[in-house]
């Protein structure tokens, strides 16, 4: 059985205690795995013992992990700080949910860490020494603080999405305005136009040698001041 759970690629992070050896199965963050049979032989440990090799390798393990979520630290920290410029491009939403994916997998992989460690805890086997339990209590705190961090990253990645699309809706809404105001300002100028547009020969100043510069002033005027209104009102 220990020799078909080495061999498979794909296991699950576990612990089984056996009568002469114990066997971990361990996933080396990203897609890399490895497996220990810790068995009571004279193997060159300089003095300190399979178990002290046993909590060095889990470390290591764990060591490797801190690297990989302090790594998604940074991508979150500067995702936000793209959020917060205003930047909306099309590669933050895929950077967002590929960052997603990749707190899950870790989250994944770490879970089942804490069911390793605590049997080793509680284990009365031989092939640990109880002097050198503390060393695997450290490792425990370590798991836990991990897995609350990945925990916090998941719920920050739902908060940059919220945020991806509120600055989406927001930039829509700053377009809506714009257009709206544009469209608000030609309402009276094209009902203006409108009006002396028609043919009808009987039309006050239709005649009158400066009428068309009086009508492009009174639509000026017009835009100016309603863009003045706009602006006291702060809509622009």
């Amino acid at each position: 059985m220990v020799l078909e759970d080495i061999v498979s690629t794909n296991q699950r992070s576990k612990i089984v205690e056996y009568d002469d050896c114990i066997f971990l199965a361990l996933k080396m963050m990203f897609l890399i795995q490895f497996e220990i049979v810790l068995a009571k032989t004279k193997g060159r440990i300089r003095g300190l013992g399979s178990d002290y090799l046993l909590y060095a390798l889990i470390d290591s393990v764990v060591t490797h992990y801190y690297a990989i979520i302090e790594t998604m630290g940074n991508k979150i920290e500067d995702l936000e700080d793209h959020l917060f410029e205003g930047l909306t491009k099309d590669e933050i939403s895929s950077e967002i949910q590929s960052l997603k994916r990749e707190v899950l997998k870790v989250r994944l992989a770490i879970f089942p860490l804490r069911e390793i460690i605590n049997p080793i805890n509680k284990s009365e086997s031989r092939l640990i020494n109880e002097k050198k339990l503390h060393y695997f209590s450290d490792v425990y705190d370590h798991i836990v603080q991990m897995s609350d961090t990945t925990d916090i990253y998941r719920e920050m990645i739902w908060g940059l999405m919220d945020m991806y699309i509120t600055t989406i809706s927001n930039r829509m809404n700053e377009v809506m305005k714009v257009l709206t105001i544009i469209a608000t300002i030609f309402i009276p100028i094209t009902f203006i136009s409108g009006i002396y547009g028609v043919n009808f020969d009987n039309i006050p100043e239709l005649h009158y040698k400066y009428s068309y510069q009086m009508l492009l002033t009174v639509m000026l005027i017009i835009f100016l001041s309603m863009l003045y209104y706009f602006k006291r009102k702060k809509w622009l």
